[in-house]
């Protein structure tokens, strides 16, 4: 179910959005980072992913997403359940009038990258960076970060 601009301003306003995002390895221990085009997060490089819709399960917006992200519909089962986190941004999808909060379930995957197909549709750009790189670059989101540091904030997938 799509909704329309203003009433899906109005759930941001009001409520955390319920997404997943996709750790995706290739077989040289790289992780996929695409530059978002959207808010939030604008021109900073993300893992793929995107919103659970209202009465999908999880299993469907996987594959959903994986599909829109990735090009290449893959079962839930193809991931790994990695955890549970909150993202916090400033602004959101139209503007910086309000805030954006998800809660965000991160699934890890490993693919073979030949056999992707990156729309252009959310990313200007991508890359495949090792989590040493990533840790060490300034334009990858904090949020995404996140998922290559233990509890303590040190490195380590």
């Amino acid at each position: 179910m799509f909704l329309s601009q203003e009433d899906f301003a109005t759930v941001v306003r009001a409520t955390p959005l319920i997404s997943i995002d996709l750790i995706v390895e290739n077989e040289r221990g790289e992780c996929l980072f695409g530059q978002r085009t959207n808010r939030p997060a604008q021109g900073y490089w993300f893992v793929p992913g995107g919103r659970v819709q209202k009465d999908e399960t999880l299993e469907a917006a996987f594959e959903r997403l994986t599909l829109a992200e990735l090009g290449l519909r893959l079962p839930m089962a193809a991931g790994q359940f990695y955890g549970v986190w909150q993202h916090f941004y400033d602004d959101n999808f139209s503007g910086s009038d309000f805030s954006t909060h998800y809660v965000v379930l991160g699934y890890r995957l490993r693919v073979n990258q030949a056999d992707l197909h990156l729309p252009d549709a959310q990313h200007d750009a991508y890359r495949w960076l090792t989590p040493e790189a990533l840790l060490a670059s300034d334009h990858v989101h904090d949020n995404s970060r996140a998922y290559f540091l233990d509890q303590t904030g040190v490195p380590g997938l």
